[in-house]
C-alpha cells in the first residue's frame, strides 16, 4: 500500500501511520444524541482545555446535533452556537480545530474564527462549494459518506467506498490537494446496525482509496443496541437506542478494532480513556 503521506492542520503536521490521532468532540447543539451537548460558552470553553489536557489532538467542533430524527438549524442558529466559542478555544488552546458543519456559511466564518479543518458529514452532496473553500483556504477537509438520503443497499463497502470515491473526485476537482483529503465511513448515517459491524469487521478495504481515514464509533448506537439487547431483542430494535452513558467500554472495542483495521483518527468524546486504547492498540499494531 502507498504511503499516505502527511497533512498539515494549522500549526500541527499529521504523519499518517506514525500513531493513531485522536479527534475531540465539542457538541455546543443541546440535543446531541451523545448527551454530552453544551450550551454555554464558559462550560464549552472549559470542556475544550479539559479535552486538550487529556491528550486530544484536534478538537471538532459542532453546532447541529445529527441524532436520527433532529431537526436541522438554520444557519444564523448555527453560527450563533459555534463561532463565540470557536474565538474563545482558539485564543486559548494551540491545537487545531476542526468545523464539523455542513453549510458554506458556518465554515467560512469558522475558518475566519480560526478553524484549521473542515468536517463534512455530506460529502460534498449537500454544499459542494465546501470543496472549493477548502481548496482557497488550503485547509483538510473529511469527507463522511452518508446513506441517509439514498436507497437500501446490499453491500455496504461497495457503497461507501463508491460514495467516498465520488467525494474524493469532486474535491480534486475543486482543487483541494491530494493531501488535504481524509476519508470517513459514516458509522450510522443511514447504515443499518448489522451495516456498522461490517464496516468495522471490514474497515481496511477502505484502504484501496489511499487516504487517511477517520473513525466516529464513538458512544453510536450501534453499541447499545450489541451491548444491552440480546440477539432476539436486537431483531425488534434496530434504530436508535438511548443509553449513551453506557457506551465507554464498547467504545474502546470499536477504537481498538479500528485501530487494528487500519483507522489513522479516531473521533472520540472520552478523550483520555480512548487515549489509552489507542496507545496500547498502536503498540502492537504499528510496533
Amino acid at each position: 500500500m502507498k504511503e499516505l503521506g502527511h497533512t498539515v492542520c494549522g500549526s500541527t503536521t499529521f504523519y499518517w501511520g506514525k500513531r493513531t490521532y485522536i479527534m475531540g468532540v465539542l457538541n455546543v447543539s443541546p440535543d446531541s444524541f451523545s448527551g454530552d451537548g453544551l450550551g454555554d460558552v464558559q462550560e464549552a470553553v472549559a470542556k475544550a482545555k479539559r479535552l486538550a489536557i487529556e491528550g486530544a489532538d484536534i478538537i471538532d467542533i459542532g453546532g447541529e446535533s445529527t441524532r436520527p430524527g433532529s431537526a436541522p438549524i438554520s444557519v444564523a442558529e448555527e453560527l450563533h452556537r459555534v463561532i463565540a466559542v470557536l474565538e474563545i478555544v482558539r485564543r486559548d488552546i494551540s491545537l487545531p480545530l476542526s468545523i464539523d458543519t455542513y453549510k458554506l456559511e458556518v465554515a467560512r466564518q469558522a475558518l475566519d474564527g480560526g478553524a484549521s479543518m473542515i468536517n463534512d458529514i455530506w460529502g460534498l452532496k449537500r454544499e459542494p462549494e465546501l470543496a472549493e473553500l477548502a481548496a482557497q483556504t488550503g485547509v483538510p477537509i473529511v469527507l463522511m459518506s452518508n446513506q441517509r438520503a439514498s436507497f437500501p443497499c446490499e453491500d455496504i463497502i461497495s457503497t461507501v467506498i463508491a460514495d467516498l470515491k465520488r467525494a474524493i473526485e469532486q474535491a480534486l476537482a475543486a482543487g483541494v490537494r491530494w493531501e488535504n483529503i481524509i476519508i470517513d465511513p459514516g458509522i450510522g448515517f443511514g447504515k443499518t446496525q448489522e451495516q456498522n459491524l461490517e464496516i468495522l469487521r471490514r474497515l481496511e478495504e477502505l484502504r484501496t482509496l489511499g487516504r487517511p481515514i477517520l473513525l466516529g464509533s464513538s458512544r453510536k448506537s450501534v453499541i447499545g443496541w450489541v451491548t444491552d439487547f440480546s440477539p432476539e431483542q436486537r431483531l425488534k430494535h434496530t434504530a436508535f437506542v438511548p443509553c449513551a452513558d453506557r457506551r465507554l467500554e464498547g467504545t474502546a472495542a470499536t477504537i481498538a478494532i479500528g485501530v487494528a483495521k487500519g483507522a489513522d483518527i479516531v473521533r472520540v468524546h472520552d478523550v483520555k480513556e480512548m487515549l489509552r486504547v489507542c496507545k496500547m492498540s498502536d503498540a502492537i499494531v504499528r510496533g
